[in-house]
């Protein structure tokens, strides 16, 4: 197991945490850092970033401690709605920041696609997008 932080995931580490102590089974960067890989890897929700990180449990494992395992869709979405999301947005764009500095000079394309009659005009859903990189 690495015991040094990720750099990818640094700029996350001091994101205040407004849990109170004796309720945090989950560390706050541990669930940022599978919350974020989910969310690269197309997990679309709370449920679906549980089980992608339940699936992925042993490369967590690498890199994170996960003392109590994944945390539970539900954890996720408690925590994620407590966290201040101008924080979280300013961390976000520091790290994004970083890797556009990181690889400077390389490109990577992007690709998208609307998906035909993929739209629903009785209930007002809007047509799906596909973005691929």
């Amino acid at each position: 197991m690495i015991t040094k932080p990720i750099a990818i995931f640094t700029h996350f580490q001091n994101v205040a945490d407004p849990r109170l102590d004796r309720k945090k089974l989950h560390s706050l960067f541990e669930l940022i850092v599978v919350a974020l890989c989910g969310t690269i890897c197309g997990a679309q929700g709370w449920a679906d970033i549980e089980r992608f990180g339940n699936s992925r449990i042993d490369w967590f494992r690498k890199f994170l401690v996960l003392e109590n395992g994944i945390a539970s869709h539900d954890t996720f979405g408690r925590v994620f709605g407590l966290l201040d999301s101008q924080e979280l947005m300013d961390c976000l764009q520091q790290w994004i920041t970083s890797l556009q500095l990181e690889l400077q000079g390389q490109g990577i394309h992007i690709d998208g696609k609307t998906l035909r009659r993929s739209f629903d005009t009785a209930t007002g859903q809007s047509a799906l997008h596909v973005v691929s990189a």
